[in-house]
């Protein structure tokens, strides 16, 4: 892949992630709106729940199969990949939907919400790990259009289906059964393009052994990461109760948008890098690195300074004033700690093609315990706060430790004359929406446009781009 495709995907994909994100923020919305913070809180630990059981039921094997059939040509290599990881994902699942059904009322009771929710989850589960490995099969092939053309419409409808029922007073009942029929819908619809693709075989697990090795160790490095990521929601429920969790949850929702950015680099990087790291081409590969890194701090580092700046304005928007005033303050710290793992993404791709994902695996291992002891201590301290700044710290550790063994592996130019002028642009941004204060909804968004124009403007002031990219950009926004 050019470096211009290359570009024009992340372009491409980036606007798909960010209809995703403002799908998130607008279910975030309706919910809050119509049903209000505590149903919000029920909602968002459903949610978490599905997020900890897919990353284990996957067993990390679509990444797996990312890592190794982007490059294969032998078709019949390709079918037993596919299919060896759809039966294992498959015996994963029944599994744990074994294990789960069990504990359901229980688990219903610590969540205050009716137990037939949890009946639902192991059957949303089910089909998420399964599109999950579907999803993985066009990123392989590095068919971008249908990828995008799929999360676009599954957000899309998703989004509809779940205000629709929510404001037709279905409840999250409503809303969990919207979930589980667009997830129906979109396997049966992939199903049908992935057989055509590369047809049907009964799978003789050839490579079984060199996909688990690879992916296992992710899955320590996934569970560790949710821990990181959603675990904090359980400990200010539990400590603090559902109520903080609906404080809460918008609040990290709107501080996590920034994973639109990184996204892209995300889904196209491992394809690429492998295809290039299996040819010797390790110029290109640092290239890659360097430019990946560049793009998304340009982007990232301006939106944690006006996320930062307009936090209470949005989240009133967004949700309401209740749920803002009590929970505003931890979006600078949400922020942060989005941005240092959109760091970590690329630099840890380096150890994936290394196939040292046991690296990451511990790594994630301490930083997830790291969290818990500081959920545990600052939570009781300083309420919803405490679990932003733990969030923060355990990314900080997760991010620094994985730059330092990457670095020793593959050494990559940073352009830090770049980054400085980012930040300062940012700043002179920052300056500005503070002294102008909007205080509706409309003079903030007004104000996210003049933001992120006096950005841009400083940015090229200060020639953070060279003359080649300038003329890329251009060239880009105009096609």
């Amino acid at each position: 892949m050019s470096y211009k495709k290359f570009t024009e995907n992340i372009g491409i994909l980036g606007l798909n992630q960010l209809v995703i994100a403002v799908s998130g923020i607008i279910e975030l919305s309706a919910i809050t709106k119509l049903l209000g913070a505590e149903s919000y809180g029920v909602w968002t630990q459903l949610i978490v729940t599905i997020g900890i059981i897919v990353p284990i039921a996957v067993l990390g094997l679509p990444y797996a199969l990312v890592r190794f059939i982007a490059g294969e040509k032998n078709e019949k290599e390709i079918q037993d990949g596919f299919w060896s990881s759809f039966v294992l994902i498959v015996a994963s699942s029944v599994l744990i939907f074994t294990i789960l059904t069990p504990f359901s009322n229980t688990i219903s009771r610590l969540f205050g919400c009716n137990v037939t929710l949890i009946f639902i989850l192991p059957f949303i589960i089910t089909l998420e790990c399964l599109n999950q490995l579907q999803f993985n099969v066009f990123r392989a092939f590095q068919e971008i259009k249908k990828y995008t053309l799929f999360t676009l419409t599954k957000n899309m409808l998703e989004t509809v289906l779940i205000i629709f029922v929510v404001f037709l007073k279905y409840g999250i009942l409503g809303a969990v059964l919207s979930l589980l029929i667009i997830r129906i819908i979109f396997f049966l619809v992939m199903s049908l393009l992935i057989v055509k693709k590369i047809g049907f075989k009964f799978p003789k697990f050839l490579k079984t052994k060199e996909y688990l090795a690879f992916s296992l160790p992710s899955v320590c490095g996934s569970i560790s990461f949710w821990v990181l990521q959603s675990s904090d929601k359980y400990f200010v429920g539990f400590l603090l109760g559902t109520l903080f969790v609906g404080y809460y949850a918008p609040a990290y929702t709107l501080g996590f948008c920034l994973t639109f950015f990184i996204a892209p680099l995300s889904f196209l990087l491992p394809p690429t890098l492998s295809k290039h790291h299996d040819e010797n081409k390790l110029d290109e590969v640092k290239i890659y690195l360097k430019f990946s890194l560049k793009y998304f701090l340009a982007v990232a580092i301006p939106a944690l300074f006006g996320l930062s700046a307009l936090s209470k304005q949005l989240l009133t928007a967004l949700s309401n004033l209740e749920i803002a005033q009590h929970s505003y303050y931890v979006i600078p710290f949400i922020a942060s700690s989005t941005l240092l793992f959109g760091i970590y993404t690329i630099f840890g791709e380096v150890l994936s093609l290394k196939k040292k994902t046991i690296i990451l695996g511990v790594v994630w291992f301490i930083a997830a315990i790291l969290n818990i002891i500081l959920n545990i201590i600052l939570i009781p301290q300083f309420g919803i706060l405490g679990a932003a700044i733990a969030t923060l710290l355990g990314y900080l550790f997760a991010t620094t430790v994985t730059c330092y063994y990457s670095c020793k592996e593959i050494q990559f130019e940073i352009d830090w004359k770049f980054i400085s002028k980012s930040i300062i642009s940012s700043v002179l941004m920052a300056v500005l929406i503070f002294k102008i204060n909007p205080d509706n909804f409309s003079q903030t968004l007004m104000m996210v446009v003049l933001g992120a124009a006096l950005y841009f403007f400083v940015i090229f002031l200060l020639k953070g781009f060279n003359k080649k990219e300038v003329e890329f950009i251009k060239g880009f926004l105009k096609k």
